[in-house]
């Protein structure tokens, strides 16, 4: 692995450690990689909005990261930035569709006035424009890019989980109790596990993680040796 590809690696890590750590399940090293160039990419975009001092300065961030998927799809030259380095090599090799790279700008677009999400609605179709999106870009990666509709499921149910740790209730629809959340979320789990059996055994590290869904959407964080557990059966087993 090269400096660059193992700086990505790192960052993620750090910045991604449950994505990360069902990555370590891909055996190929090429496809490890492709996977890891995914979640930095969606790291660099919300970090776009997490640090930008206002909102044009996150539209300009945003259309950089645009502008760069433009080079990478019309195979020119793709700017000297390590993420888009890597996630360029990505599209190259798994013939990656760029809806769903898009997908996560436009999501981010819509949330550079940093407002709460309107209704249920609003915040899902965030979730499917994340969570979804991502989920969905890495089974290709690994393999399936038929847009199974349980990976956008299990997409869902993953971000939901996740809003429920990381955004103040003020953010969410009043609508969203934390009752309602643990509820909702273990429905989507419950709908996507049957039609993710049919998932190649090798794709599944892409949807795994979600194995820790439940956790967040309690509230709680769960510790390293129990996501290392959960992550592991959850391969092992094909199941979530």
């Amino acid at each position: 692995m090269s400096e660059t590809a193992l700086d990505v690696d790192h960052s993620v890590a750090r910045a991604d450690p449950d994505r990360w750590l069902a990555s370590r399940f891909v055996d190929d090293r090429e496809a490890r990689a492709d996977l890891i160039a995914l979640y930095a990419f969606d790291h660099e975009l919300a970090r776009a909005l997490a640090v930008a001092s206002e909102p044009l300065m996150a539209e300009i961030r945003l259309t950089w990261w645009s502008e760069a998927l433009d080079e990478m799809f019309e195979r020119r030259p793709v700017r000297a930035h390590p993420v888009a380095q890597a996630l360029a090599l990505a599209v190259q090799r798994r013939g990656l569709a760029r809806g769903p790279l898009d997908s996560l700008i436009d999501a981010r677009l819509h949330r550079i006035d940093d407002a709460p999400f309107a209704d249920e609605g609003a915040l899902f179709a965030h979730l499917d424009g994340t969570a979804g999106a991502v989920m969905q870009a890495a089974a290709a990666v690994l393999g399936r890019d038929d847009g199974l509709p349980a990976v956008q499921s299990a997409g869902r149910a993953w971000g939901l989980a996740r809003a429920a740790v990381e955004l103040s209730p003020e953010y969410l629809p009043q609508s969203l109790t934390p009752d309602r959340i643990r509820a909702m979320t273990r429905q989507a789990i419950a709908g996507a596990r049957k039609a993710l059996q049919d998932l190649p055994v090798k794709a599944f590290p892409a949807v795994a993680y979600i194995t820790l869904a439940p956790a967040y959407a309690a509230g709680r964080r769960p510790g390293l040796l129990e996501k290392q557990a959960r992550l592991l059966w959850a391969v092992a087993s094909g199941r979530v």
